[in-house]
């Protein structure tokens, strides 16, 4: 991954374009403007607006994981996926470029993934759990919308935590 301490502008120029126009209207030109660089200094760190567009995803998401108090994994999971799933750039992506996630559900794990899994792998100290945890908060971030018929997302939460409390008692 591309040093993303050094290229925060840049970054913020690239959440402002994807917010605005979406991923697949997003060119690292607009970017480029919008951070008051030159097309060459992005250039230099991402050679496509989709390698940019993955730093963004993982700086964005993980801030959300930061915030996370991991002391109850159960209570953190839950948090997670509330706060991504409301994020403004997991809405877009869903609503604009849903497509952009399928890399990171279907073929291979993503740095923001590798991340949590290191922290969930403390929490619950288990690597197997862990990886179950994963899969299970991603099923509901990704899919609980379309379960909202007759139930609330805050319905759905409530049963994963459900779920979790008898998983990992």
């Amino acid at each position: 991954m591309t040093s993303i301490r050094h290229n925060e502008g840049v970054l913020d120029a690239a959440r402002d374009c994807l917010l605005a126009y979406g991923v697949r209207r997003t060119t690292l030109t607009d970017v480029a403007r919008r951070a008051g660089v030159s097309r060459m200094t992005i250039y230099r760190h991402w050679p496509d607006v989709r390698s940019l567009v993955a730093d963004l995803m993982t700086r964005e998401w993980l801030r959300v994981v930061a915030a996370l108090d991991l002391s109850d994994p159960v209570r953190a999971v839950v948090a997670g996926v509330r706060g991504l799933r409301g994020h403004p750039l997991w809405r877009k992506i869903v609503e604009a470029d849903p497509e952009l996630l399928m890399p990171y559900l279907l073929d291979r794990r993503g740095a923001t993934q590798d991340a949590v899994l290191e922290l969930l792998e403390r929490a619950v100290g288990d690597p197997r759990k862990a990886r179950a945890v994963l899969l299970v908060a991603q099923s509901f971030l990704v899919s609980a919308p379309t379960m909202l018929d007759p139930v609330t997302l805050d319905e759905l939460d409530a049963e994963l935590a459900a779920l979790l409390e008898a998983y990992l008692e």
